[in-house]
Protein backbone atom coordinates (compact mmCIF):
# COMPACT_ATOMS: atom_id res chain seq x y z
CA UNK A 1 0.00 0.00 0.00
CA UNK A 2 1.04 3.29 -1.72
CA UNK A 3 1.98 6.23 1.49
CA UNK A 4 -0.50 8.42 -0.91
CA UNK A 5 -2.73 6.44 -0.64
CA UNK A 6 -2.47 5.76 3.29
CA UNK A 7 -2.73 9.43 3.67
CA UNK A 8 -5.45 9.27 1.35
CA UNK A 9 -7.48 7.17 3.64
CA UNK A 10 -6.35 8.52 6.51
CA UNK A 11 -7.55 11.98 4.75
CA UNK A 12 -11.38 10.88 4.28
CA UNK A 13 -11.47 9.32 7.59
CA UNK A 14 -10.75 12.16 9.56
CA UNK A 15 -12.31 14.57 7.37
CA UNK A 16 -15.41 12.57 7.71
CA UNK A 17 -15.55 12.77 11.71
CA UNK A 18 -14.16 16.59 11.66
CA UNK A 19 -17.30 17.10 9.58
CA UNK A 20 -19.98 15.40 11.90
CA UNK A 21 -18.95 17.08 14.84
CA UNK A 22 -18.81 20.54 13.57
CA UNK A 23 -21.67 21.02 10.55
CA UNK A 24 -24.00 22.07 12.65
CA UNK A 25 -21.48 25.60 12.57
CA UNK A 26 -20.83 24.92 8.77
CA UNK A 27 -24.77 25.00 8.24
CA UNK A 28 -25.28 28.50 10.31
CA UNK A 29 -22.52 30.00 8.82
CA UNK A 30 -23.24 29.46 5.12
CA UNK A 31 -26.45 30.81 6.02
CA UNK A 32 -24.84 33.99 7.58
CA UNK A 33 -22.93 34.22 3.94
CA UNK A 34 -25.72 34.31 1.99
CA UNK A 35 -28.50 36.41 4.53
CA UNK A 36 -29.12 39.60 2.95
CA UNK A 37 -31.25 42.76 3.75
CA UNK A 38 -34.95 42.39 3.19
CA UNK A 39 -35.95 45.58 1.14
CA UNK A 40 -38.74 47.89 1.93
CA UNK A 41 -41.82 46.19 0.72
CA UNK A 42 -43.58 49.59 0.45
CA UNK A 43 -43.11 53.09 2.51
CA UNK A 44 -42.31 53.97 5.81
CA UNK A 45 -45.03 52.36 7.60
CA UNK A 46 -43.12 49.19 7.48
CA UNK A 47 -39.98 50.50 9.70
CA UNK A 48 -41.68 48.92 12.54
CA UNK A 49 -40.29 46.96 15.23
CA UNK A 50 -40.67 43.56 13.34
CA UNK A 51 -39.84 45.15 10.33
CA UNK A 52 -36.47 46.30 12.32
CA UNK A 53 -36.28 42.57 13.40
CA UNK A 54 -36.22 41.02 10.21
CA UNK A 55 -33.61 42.61 9.04
CA UNK A 56 -31.28 42.16 11.87
CA UNK A 57 -28.26 40.29 11.80
CA UNK A 58 -27.91 38.07 14.46
CA UNK A 59 -24.87 36.27 16.10
CA UNK A 60 -23.99 32.17 15.92
CA UNK A 61 -26.21 31.16 18.98
CA UNK A 62 -28.81 33.59 18.14
CA UNK A 63 -29.19 32.02 14.87
CA UNK A 64 -28.61 28.70 15.76
CA UNK A 65 -31.71 28.80 18.31
CA UNK A 66 -33.77 30.32 15.51
CA UNK A 67 -33.15 27.19 13.06
CA UNK A 68 -34.09 24.80 15.56
CA UNK A 69 -36.87 26.78 16.84
CA UNK A 70 -38.77 27.92 13.50
CA UNK A 71 -37.06 24.24 11.15
CA UNK A 72 -36.18 22.14 13.79
CA UNK A 73 -33.07 20.06 14.56
CA UNK A 74 -32.61 18.13 11.66
CA UNK A 75 -31.72 21.69 9.53
CA UNK A 76 -28.52 21.85 11.09
CA UNK A 77 -28.09 19.16 9.09
CA UNK A 78 -29.61 19.73 5.83
CA UNK A 79 -26.93 18.47 3.32
CA UNK A 80 -25.50 16.27 5.66
CA UNK A 81 -25.15 13.37 2.98
CA UNK A 82 -23.87 14.79 -0.12
CA UNK A 83 -21.35 17.16 2.28
CA UNK A 84 -19.86 13.86 3.90
CA UNK A 85 -19.09 12.68 0.06
CA UNK A 86 -18.03 15.40 -0.55
CA UNK A 87 -15.44 15.66 2.60
CA UNK A 88 -14.51 12.25 2.07
CA UNK A 89 -13.95 12.86 -1.68
CA UNK A 90 -12.13 16.11 -0.99
CA UNK A 91 -9.85 15.04 1.67
CA UNK A 92 -9.08 11.64 -0.01
CA UNK A 93 -8.03 13.15 -3.30
CA UNK A 94 -6.39 16.22 -1.65
CA UNK A 95 -3.68 14.13 0.56
CA UNK A 96 -3.07 11.47 -2.30
CA UNK A 97 -2.01 13.81 -4.47
CA UNK A 98 -0.22 16.12 -1.90
CA UNK A 99 1.50 13.13 -1.28
CA UNK A 100 2.53 12.03 -4.81
CA UNK A 101 3.77 15.78 -5.15
CA UNK A 102 5.23 15.92 -1.72
CA UNK A 103 7.26 12.81 -2.45
CA UNK A 104 8.50 14.44 -5.73
CA UNK A 105 9.33 17.71 -4.22
CA UNK A 106 11.38 15.58 -1.74
CA UNK A 107 13.02 13.76 -4.07
CA UNK A 108 14.03 17.24 -5.97
CA UNK A 109 15.32 18.79 -2.84
CA UNK A 110 17.17 14.93 -2.21
CA UNK A 111 18.89 15.66 -6.22
CA UNK A 112 19.91 19.12 -5.41
CA UNK A 113 21.36 18.09 -2.36
CA UNK A 114 23.56 15.99 -3.79
CA UNK A 115 24.66 18.72 -6.66
CA UNK A 116 25.76 21.10 -3.62
CA UNK A 117 22.43 22.77 -3.45
CA UNK A 118 20.44 23.06 -0.72
CA UNK A 119 19.78 21.09 2.84
CA UNK A 120 18.16 18.23 1.21
CA UNK A 121 15.12 19.51 2.75
CA UNK A 122 11.46 20.68 0.97
CA UNK A 123 11.05 24.54 1.37
CA UNK A 124 8.64 26.92 2.11
CA UNK A 125 7.96 27.82 -1.35
CA UNK A 126 7.71 24.09 -2.57
CA UNK A 127 4.99 22.89 -0.01
CA UNK A 128 2.47 25.99 -1.09
CA UNK A 129 3.24 24.54 -4.77
CA UNK A 130 2.44 21.11 -3.64
CA UNK A 131 -0.28 22.02 -1.81
CA UNK A 132 -1.65 24.56 -4.38
CA UNK A 133 -1.72 22.02 -7.14
CA UNK A 134 -3.25 19.48 -4.61
CA UNK A 135 -6.53 21.99 -3.97
CA UNK A 136 -6.82 22.96 -7.84
CA UNK A 137 -7.15 19.07 -8.69
CA UNK A 138 -9.41 18.66 -5.47
CA UNK A 139 -11.30 21.83 -6.01
CA UNK A 140 -11.91 20.92 -10.39
CA UNK A 141 -12.94 17.11 -8.89
CA UNK A 142 -15.39 18.18 -6.20
CA UNK A 143 -17.07 21.50 -6.88
CA UNK A 144 -20.29 20.42 -7.95
CA UNK A 145 -20.66 18.36 -4.67
CA UNK A 146 -20.74 21.64 -2.63
CA UNK A 147 -22.65 23.60 -4.74
CA UNK A 148 -25.34 20.98 -4.17
CA UNK A 149 -24.42 20.97 -0.32
CA UNK A 150 -24.54 24.48 -0.39
CA UNK A 151 -28.22 24.79 -1.73
CA UNK A 152 -29.36 22.70 0.98
CA UNK A 153 -27.46 24.18 3.85
CA UNK A 154 -29.08 27.45 2.79
CA UNK A 155 -32.58 26.01 1.80
CA UNK A 156 -35.38 26.81 4.91
CA UNK A 157 -38.62 25.43 5.66
CA UNK A 158 -39.37 29.16 6.26
CA UNK A 159 -38.69 31.05 2.74
CA UNK A 160 -41.93 33.18 2.93
CA UNK A 161 -42.79 36.03 4.56
CA UNK A 162 -46.47 37.73 4.70
CA UNK A 163 -47.10 40.85 7.01
CA UNK A 164 -50.86 40.28 8.51
CA UNK A 165 -52.87 42.88 10.32
CA UNK A 166 -53.91 41.72 13.88
CA UNK A 167 -56.46 43.36 16.70
CA UNK A 168 -58.12 42.30 19.22
CA UNK A 169 -60.71 40.12 17.82
CA UNK A 170 -58.62 38.85 14.76
CA UNK A 171 -55.53 38.37 12.44
CA UNK A 172 -55.70 38.55 8.31
CA UNK A 173 -53.29 38.38 5.87
CA UNK A 174 -52.74 41.96 3.98
CA UNK A 175 -52.59 42.26 0.63
CA UNK A 176 -51.86 45.78 0.63
CA UNK A 177 -50.89 47.84 3.31
CA UNK A 178 -53.35 50.78 4.29
CA UNK A 179 -52.63 54.75 4.47
CA UNK A 180 -52.74 55.21 7.75
CA UNK A 181 -52.66 52.23 10.35
CA UNK A 182 -52.57 53.21 14.15
CA UNK A 183 -54.70 50.65 15.98
CA UNK A 184 -53.68 47.94 13.97
CA UNK A 185 -49.91 45.90 14.89
CA UNK A 186 -48.40 44.12 11.65
CA UNK A 187 -47.32 41.04 12.76
CA UNK A 188 -44.77 38.93 10.18
CA UNK A 189 -46.46 35.00 9.61
CA UNK A 190 -44.11 32.57 8.42
CA UNK A 191 -45.11 29.97 5.18
CA UNK A 192 -43.92 26.98 5.66
CA UNK A 193 -42.55 25.35 2.68
CA UNK A 194 -41.33 21.70 1.69
CA UNK A 195 -37.65 20.20 2.38
CA UNK A 196 -36.20 19.18 -0.68
CA UNK A 197 -33.40 16.73 -1.12
CA UNK A 198 -30.42 16.28 -3.09
CA UNK A 199 -31.89 15.02 -6.31
CA UNK A 200 -34.35 17.75 -6.42
CA UNK A 201 -31.49 19.80 -5.87
CA UNK A 202 -29.33 18.61 -8.78
CA UNK A 203 -32.55 18.88 -10.79
CA UNK A 204 -32.84 22.50 -9.96
CA UNK A 205 -28.93 23.71 -10.28
CA UNK A 206 -29.14 21.75 -13.98
CA UNK A 207 -32.81 23.54 -14.77
CA UNK A 208 -31.22 26.83 -14.38
CA UNK A 209 -27.59 26.64 -16.21
CA UNK A 210 -27.20 23.59 -16.88
CA UNK A 211 -23.93 21.52 -16.44
CA UNK A 212 -21.75 24.64 -15.70
CA UNK A 213 -24.48 25.52 -12.47
CA UNK A 214 -22.56 23.00 -11.28
CA UNK A 215 -19.38 24.67 -11.15
CA UNK A 216 -20.50 27.87 -9.88
CA UNK A 217 -18.07 29.41 -7.89
CA UNK A 218 -15.20 27.92 -8.53
CA UNK A 219 -12.89 31.15 -9.45
CA UNK A 220 -12.97 31.83 -6.28
CA UNK A 221 -12.77 28.39 -4.93
CA UNK A 222 -9.52 27.92 -7.20
CA UNK A 223 -8.42 30.92 -5.48
CA UNK A 224 -9.06 30.05 -2.63
CA UNK A 225 -6.50 27.01 -3.07
CA UNK A 226 -4.60 29.10 -0.84
CA UNK A 227 -6.17 28.57 2.24
CA UNK A 228 -5.28 25.32 2.67
CA UNK A 229 -1.76 26.27 0.71
CA UNK A 230 -1.15 28.48 3.90
CA UNK A 231 -2.48 26.30 5.91
CA UNK A 232 -0.51 23.04 5.25
CA UNK A 233 3.01 25.60 4.59
CA UNK A 234 2.19 26.60 8.08
CA UNK A 235 1.70 23.40 9.74
CA UNK A 236 4.39 21.50 7.89
CA UNK A 237 6.98 24.77 8.74
CA UNK A 238 5.71 24.77 12.43
CA UNK A 239 5.49 20.40 12.57
CA UNK A 240 9.38 20.79 10.94
CA UNK A 241 10.41 23.46 13.55
CA UNK A 242 8.66 21.34 16.81
CA UNK A 243 10.30 18.20 15.56
CA UNK A 244 13.62 19.61 15.75
CA UNK A 245 14.01 21.29 18.71
CA UNK A 246 12.26 18.17 20.21
CA UNK A 247 15.54 16.80 18.42
CA UNK A 248 18.17 19.07 19.89
CA UNK A 249 16.70 19.04 23.51
CA UNK A 250 16.52 15.24 23.23
CA UNK A 251 18.46 13.75 20.54
CA UNK A 252 16.96 10.45 18.88
CA UNK A 253 13.34 12.06 20.03
CA UNK A 254 10.75 13.32 17.24
CA UNK A 255 7.60 11.97 18.58
CA UNK A 256 5.28 14.59 18.59
CA UNK A 257 1.93 13.92 20.48
CA UNK A 258 -1.96 13.79 19.80
CA UNK A 259 -3.01 17.00 21.39
CA UNK A 260 0.23 18.89 20.13
CA UNK A 261 -0.47 17.60 16.16
CA UNK A 262 -4.34 19.18 17.71
CA UNK A 263 -2.92 22.88 18.51
CA UNK A 264 -0.40 23.21 15.51
CA UNK A 265 -3.47 22.56 12.92
CA UNK A 266 -5.58 24.34 15.15
CA UNK A 267 -2.75 27.45 14.55
CA UNK A 268 -2.14 27.06 10.97
CA UNK A 269 -5.55 26.93 10.33
CA UNK A 270 -6.47 29.72 12.09
CA UNK A 271 -3.90 31.90 9.96
CA UNK A 272 -5.34 30.59 6.77
CA UNK A 273 -8.83 31.38 7.37
CA UNK A 274 -8.47 34.99 8.19
CA UNK A 275 -6.50 35.45 5.04
CA UNK A 276 -8.85 34.44 2.97
CA UNK A 277 -12.57 35.06 4.34
CA UNK A 278 -13.75 37.44 2.37
CA UNK A 279 -13.99 34.67 -1.07
CA UNK A 280 -15.51 31.94 0.90
CA UNK A 281 -18.48 34.62 1.27
CA UNK A 282 -18.29 35.47 -2.43
CA UNK A 283 -18.45 31.77 -2.92
CA UNK A 284 -21.42 30.65 -0.91
CA UNK A 285 -23.31 33.55 -2.43
CA UNK A 286 -22.81 32.80 -6.08
CA UNK A 287 -23.42 28.88 -5.19
CA UNK A 288 -26.65 29.56 -3.54
CA UNK A 289 -30.04 29.66 -5.48
CA UNK A 290 -29.90 33.59 -6.92
CA UNK A 291 -32.56 35.67 -6.01
CA UNK A 292 -35.49 36.90 -9.15
CA UNK A 293 -37.41 40.09 -9.64
CA UNK A 294 -36.76 43.40 -10.98
CA UNK A 295 -34.23 43.88 -8.65
CA UNK A 296 -30.29 42.21 -9.96
CA UNK A 297 -28.41 43.65 -6.35
CA UNK A 298 -28.53 40.18 -4.91
CA UNK A 299 -27.83 38.59 -8.71
CA UNK A 300 -24.61 38.21 -9.42
CA UNK A 301 -22.81 37.23 -13.10
CA UNK A 302 -19.37 36.41 -11.94
CA UNK A 303 -16.83 36.81 -9.18
CA UNK A 304 -16.02 40.64 -9.78
CA UNK A 305 -19.75 40.82 -10.09
CA UNK A 306 -20.57 39.59 -6.84
CA UNK A 307 -17.70 41.18 -4.72
CA UNK A 308 -18.45 44.74 -6.57
CA UNK A 309 -22.36 44.32 -5.73
CA UNK A 310 -21.82 43.11 -2.06
CA UNK A 311 -19.56 46.13 -1.46
CA UNK A 312 -22.04 48.67 -3.15
CA UNK A 313 -25.55 47.28 -1.77
CA UNK A 314 -24.12 45.92 1.64
CA UNK A 315 -20.84 47.30 2.74
CA UNK A 316 -17.10 46.08 2.89
CA UNK A 317 -18.44 44.66 6.16
CA UNK A 318 -20.17 42.04 5.01
CA UNK A 319 -17.28 40.11 2.75
CA UNK A 320 -15.90 39.53 6.53
CA UNK A 321 -19.59 38.59 7.94
CA UNK A 322 -19.95 35.37 10.07
CA UNK A 323 -16.42 34.84 10.45
CA UNK A 324 -16.19 34.29 14.06
CA UNK A 325 -18.24 31.28 13.37
CA UNK A 326 -16.12 30.12 10.53
CA UNK A 327 -13.07 30.10 12.48
CA UNK A 328 -14.47 28.11 15.65
CA UNK A 329 -15.69 25.47 12.60
CA UNK A 330 -12.62 25.17 10.50
CA UNK A 331 -10.06 25.61 13.41
CA UNK A 332 -12.12 22.85 15.54
CA UNK A 333 -12.57 20.85 11.67
CA UNK A 334 -8.67 21.08 10.97
CA UNK A 335 -7.21 19.95 14.39
CA UNK A 336 -9.30 17.00 14.69
CA UNK A 337 -8.37 16.15 11.00
CA UNK A 338 -4.94 16.37 11.48
CA UNK A 339 -4.87 14.48 14.82
CA UNK A 340 -7.16 11.59 13.14
CA UNK A 341 -5.26 11.49 10.08
CA UNK A 342 -1.79 11.30 11.53
CA UNK A 343 -2.86 8.32 14.19
CA UNK A 344 -4.66 6.69 11.17
CA UNK A 345 -1.37 6.84 9.52
CA UNK A 346 0.65 5.75 11.99
CA UNK A 347 -1.97 2.67 12.85
CA UNK A 348 -1.96 2.08 8.87
CA UNK A 349 2.13 1.78 8.64
CA UNK A 350 1.86 -0.75 10.98
CA UNK A 351 -0.80 -2.64 10.27
CA UNK A 352 1.02 -3.02 6.55
CA UNK A 353 4.29 -3.78 8.39
CA UNK A 354 3.06 -6.71 10.53
CA UNK A 355 1.33 -8.04 6.85
CA UNK A 356 4.17 -7.41 3.93
CA UNK A 357 1.05 -8.65 1.62
CA UNK A 358 -0.43 -5.82 1.38
CA UNK A 359 2.62 -3.63 0.56
CA UNK A 360 2.32 -3.19 -3.54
Amino acid sequence: MSEALINGLAGAAGGIVAQLITYPLQTVNTRQHTERKLKKASDEDLENISEKKLQKHHGTLHLMCQVIRDEGWCRLYGGLMPSLVGTAASQGIYYYFYQIFRSKAEKIALDRRKNGKGDGSVGMLSSLLVAAFSGCLNVLFTNPIWVVVTRMQTHSKVQKRHLHAKDDNSTHLITELPATSTTDIFVPQLTEVHHFGTAHVVQEVYDEAGLMGFWKGVMPTLIMVSNPSIQFMLYETLLKRLRAKRALNKPGLQSISAVEIFLLGALAKLGATVTTYPLLVVKSRLQAKQQTGSDNAHQYTGTLDAIAKVIHHEGLSVLYKGMSTKIVQSVLAAAILFMIKEELVEAIRKMVSRNQKLIK
